[in-house]
């Protein structure tokens, strides 16, 4: 019989509302007991018109336990629920004086009484500390047009309820990113987990299939060494592969400065979307082979993303100077570099070297590889290019792009 799980997601609010829930019901019988065994200041009956206080108490009854189900979750809570339960409190609270007419007069409870803090909070958990701002204004000023001349004990109620509405919906506002974080966290958990055993079943059954192939062709010789080349450069390119952690070009996961919310960015090379971002890392990644070894940061390398596809095809361009002008059995190597201000790419070979002079030469002749396809990029993206070549030691490309210089270009073209 086959194993079924079981998956419950955990919810930051929920207790929130539950607690919303017991709090109406148990406000709402406070506020019939008051009205029922209330006296004024005088000890006497509080209430000179009784049937109206009692006729509203009835329905703030029945609508309390009527809407029950509505501050169960945020989904059942919907704004026009919010809207008529906003209503109900501050129809109480205007009829106050109309049941008791010396309530201008004393300070006395108005007629749903506490229970009006309810109607804020389920606006405060729903909407965040903007929704509760909008609500307790509303009870602030019927409040103060109730009491006629409001004393500084008004004052201090009204506010007391403005700033603690405000605060409880703040940190629901947190509280939801922390969850939404939590969230991806696992998810992201998860997606890793996946990945490494991915990278475990292909490292135990294709990586070594390859491997076997390359010595075997090589002890073999003739078309066998060539096939068992082939099968050598598809296996530093795999391992390379996974190695990076199969990440997809056109997407990247960073930090969003305010509430910790980590999220994903999709970049569409067709798109003119200045904004787009891209790892830089991805796009060098599938040069790696045989005999090109390829180092990264373990973080991402975040570039709008036109600016990192003209960096990699300056990289690109020397890898082919590499191949044409250092020999088939050259060594390369590629190092990315993220400091603070600029991202600096190091294209390295151990090849026989440029001679003194030849670059200017070839510009001069009209071969532009180094002058345009390197030099020019990188001029475009306001950095530098620099080539570093001593015969017999191999050639070095240094590529730098400023950040703040890149962002500033691209907006600027953008404009």
């Amino acid at each position: 019989m086959a194993k079924r799980e079981r998956v419950v997601r955990m919810s930051v609010e929920q207790p929130l509302w539950r607690a919303l829930t017991g709090y109406r019901v148990l406000t709402m019988v406070y506020a019939v007991l008051l009205a029922i065994f209330g006296k004024d200041n005088f000890g006497q009956p509080r209430f000179e018109r009784p049937w109206v206080a009692f006729a509203y108490l009835a329905c703030l009854f029945v609508w309390t336990l009527a809407t029950l189900p509505k501050v169960r979750s945020a989904a059942a809570c919907t704004k026009r629920f919010l809207g008529a339960d906003l209503v109900v409190a501050l129809t109480g609270i205007m009829l106050t004086p109309v049941a008791d007419i010396h309530s201008q007069t004393f300070d006395g409870p108005t007629l749903p009484s506490i229970w009006t803090a309810g109607a804020v909070l389920a606006f405060a958990i729903k909407g965040g500390w903007r929704w509760a701002a909008f609500a307790s204004t509303f009870v602030a000023a019927a409040n103060i047009i109730q009491r006629g001349d409001p004393s500084r004990d008004t004052f201090h109620n009204v506010l007391l309820v403005w700033v603690a509405s405000i605060a409880i919906g703040y940190v629901v506002e947190v509280a939801r990113a922390s969850e939404r974080t939590l969230a991806r966290a696992l998810e992201i958990e998860a997606a890793t987990r996946e990945r490494e055993r991915l990278a475990r079943d292909i490292h135990d059954s294709v990586l070594q299939v390859l491997a076997m192939v390359q010595r075997r062709g090589t002890a073999i010789g003739g078309e066998a060494a060539e096939l068992g080349r082939m099968a050598g450069e598809q296996e530093v390119a795999l391992r390379t592969l996974v190695s990076s952690g199969l990440v997809p070009p056109t997407r990247v996961s960073e930090d969003a400065a305010e509430g910790a919310v980590v999220r994903t960015v999709d970049v569409d090379e067709e798109s003119p979307d200045a904004t787009a971002t891209c790892d830089l890392r991805a796009l060098l990644a599938p040069h790696a082979g045989a005999r090109t070894s390829f180092a990264e940061p373990g973080a991402p390398v975040v570039l709008p993303a036109e600016a990192a596809r003209e960096l990699a095809a300056a990289v690109s361009a020397a890898l082919d100077n590499v191949r044409v002008h250092a020999g088939d059995g050259a060594q390369a190597w590629i190092l990315v570099e993220d400091e603070p201000g600029e991202v600096i790419v190091t294209v390295r070979d151990d090849g026989p070297g440029i001679p003194e002079g030849r670059l200017a030469q070839a510009e001069g002749e009209g071969r532009m590889g180094v002058a345009l396809s390197i030099r020019g990029r990188l001029r475009d993206l306001g950095g530098t290019a620099e080539v570093i070549s001593v015969p017999g030691q191999g050639t070095e490309v240094e590529l730098k792009v400023p950040k703040a210089q890149v962002s500033r270009g691209k907006a600027g073209s953008a404009r």
